[in-house]
């Protein structure tokens, strides 16, 4: 790096943006049941794992290096700026913060982070009416709060891929979706054909485009 500091090795910064970007997460999710504290935890070992590369040692880096090195060789794949391996490998190397994929990874960052957010106080709202969760973005899809994670996920493998993290992006996928299902026989046998009318509507994760606009237009689920 240019400006003499050391590009990794800074533990500080890992523990840091762990902390920040965790309790973050945190203050959107709230966890109380032992199954969203699963979903917390797998989500907030994403986020440790990508920083301890980030800024700690570049593992990816170093296993990748020989055949980085030869296709690319006009790049300085030790220096930090090169662990955006996206904006490097398809040729941002001016400024990679101010590239394609790290400037989608931060709408995927930003979005999934809202939706978190959005989702959790519609669904304490209902939790504490003891009703069905079926407005705002439960209208577009039965697990936002799921959808968020992954997004979150997805945005900072855009910005910053690592093979750990590209591993455990699947597994965490999965386990959400697995966890979304036990939390739809609960609400089955809570809410009973309220639920089924629901689930019939709206799909689990990715919302219907025509679902969209008729939200837009003022159309939409209506429980009851």
């Amino acid at each position: 790096m240019s400006d003499g500091m050391p590009a990794y090795g800074l533990w500080s910064l890992v523990v840091i943006n762990s902390v920040v970007f965790i309790l973050f997460a945190y203050s959107f999710f709230k966890p109380q049941t032992a199954r969203d504290w699963r979903s917390f935890g797998a989500f907030s070992a994403f986020l440790v794992a990508l920083f301890a590369e980030m800024y700690g040692f570049p593992l990816t880096i170093y296993f990748l290096s020989g055949w980085l090195q030869s296709r690319f060789p006009d790049v300085e794949w030790f220096s930090h700026d090169a662990g955006h391996l996206l904006e490097m490998i398809f040729g941002w190397k001016a400024n990679p913060h101010a590239g394609p994929f790290h400037i989608l990874s931060f709408v995927f960052i930003g979005g999934g982070f809202w939706l978190i957010a959005v989702a959790w106080k519609v669904l304490y709202d209902a939790q504490q009416a003891q009703a069905l969760a079926t407005t705002g973005p439960y209208s577009y899809v039965r697990h936002p709060q799921y959808v968020g994670f992954i997004m979150v996920m997805f945005g900072f493998l855009l910005q910053w891929p690592t093979i750990l993290t590209l591993v455990m992006f699947p597994v965490l996928t999965v386990m959400y979706v697995r966890l979304a299902k036990t939390e739809e026989r609960d609400a089955w046998a809570q809410f009973g054909d309220a639920y089924a009318r629901y689930a019939a509507e709206v799909p689990g994760f990715i919302p219907k485009f025509g679902r969209l606009f008729a939200q837009e237009s003022g159309g939409g689920y209506r429980h009851g």
